[in-house]
């Protein structure tokens, strides 16, 4: 099975950069947030619909990297 349907998109959650990476494999649609240096998963989400699986995979890397603190240097 291919995926199908593939974006990616950059945006910012507070502060960080963010790679969106969205997908459909059958009837399901998968969604990644990493951060965009390393690569490094934020959140990971599936869902019947793009916007669906694209909702759950931000409020969860939101969550995720409001709770982060940053250090100054």
């Amino acid at each position: 099975m291919k995926p199908t349907d593939y974006s990616e998109r950059k945006i910012e959650l507070h502060g960080w950069p963010v790679n969106l990476t969205s997908y459909r494999l059958g009837d399901i649609y998968y969604c990644k947030a990493d951060n965009v240096s390393p690569g490094a998963q934020i959140a990971r989400a599936q869902g019947a619909s793009k916007q669906e699986a694209e909702e759950k995979a931000l409020a969860k890397a939101k969550q995720r990297l409001g709770a982060t603190r940053r250090n100054k240097v």
